[in-house]
């Protein structure tokens, strides 16, 4: 049983009153998203009793309730990382809050590193399945069967008419999409070029340290998700020179208006 489904419940308390359409996991800085809503309500995660704090530059460690034209959004300004120390089923509870509130679709992004060739920075692309290399999994340990089965299916974690939606709309607005695999490790440390090509050969198109536990832990609780990474750099032996987190966040703010005209549109249409 998840420890902190209690946390996930006083959140649920403090945010409670109006129910999300859906909810929408934003990654490393892509957080202005959430400011472009009309806030309903806003908590700092520091006011959730047993939260844990976020350290990674380019996450607020903020909720937004909010309205998108006729949707009501739960968003994340950032989220909780493995590679900080946290449990693996502390890194879930931004989709254990959503479950809390009633909401059974949930955007996810990330910021990843390029693997596939034909790929760039600042490639949005959206996810069609993924590896899990990360060495954890959110579900460990004790199954509570209220909430979900002790052996959830993972043939389609990415729903497939929302990825055909979002490809549609991309086009529509004239920004290229590409689609791929996404694989996860623990990190913090990037990859080294020896892993990428390992990877490569394993048939990811991109690399993230995030996403995956909070898409298990979805379709644990029968919530349809769709993914899209934001390509911020490429991988290890294929970058030209070292990698710096800097590069992501620069990358991400370059695309930010780009990415939130699809999420927008995304989230107004599915």
């Amino acid at each position: 049983m998840n420890p902190y489904l209690d946390t996930a419940r006083e959140a649920g308390k403090l945010l409670a009153g109006t129910q999300p359409d859906i909810t929408v996991i934003l990654g490393s800085g892509l957080g202005e998203f959430a400011d472009r809503l009309d806030p309903i309500k806003t908590l700092p995660t520091t006011e959730i009793p047993g939260y844990p704090h976020s350290t990674v530059p380019g996450h607020a460690g903020r909720i937004v309730l909010g309205r998108l034209d006729e949707k009501v959004v739960l968003a994340f300004q950032g989220r909780i990382h493995f590679y900080e120390g946290y449990a693996a089923q502390a890194v879930v509870l931004p989709v254990m809050i959503a479950r809390q509130l009633g909401c059974d679709r949930l955007l996810v992004t990330n910021a990843a590193g390029g693997i596939n060739r034909q790929f760039s920075p600042g490639d949005l692309m959206l996810i069609t399945d993924h590896i899990n290399l990360m060495g954890m999994n959110p579900l460990l340990g004790v199954n509570d069967e209220t909430l979900g089965p002790r052996f959830p299916d993972m043939s389609a974690p990415y729903d497939p008419a929302w990825i055909e939606s979002a490809s549609t709309i991309g086009h529509e607005l004239g920004i290229a999409l590409q689609r791929g695999i996404l694989m996860g490790l623990s990190g913090p440390s990037y990859e080294t070029p020896a892993e990428i090509r390992m990877m490569d050969r394993l048939g990811a198109d991109a690399a993230c340290m995030s996403t995956i536990p909070e898409v298990i832990y979805a379709s644990y609780l029968g919530i349809r998700v769709l993914g899209i990474s934001c390509i911020t750099n490429l991988a290890s032996g294929i970058a030209s020179g070292p990698l710096d987190h800097t590069e992501v966040t620069e990358t991400a703010d370059r695309v930010k208006e780009k990415f939130t005209r699809l999420v927008g549109e995304i989230i107004r249409r599915i």
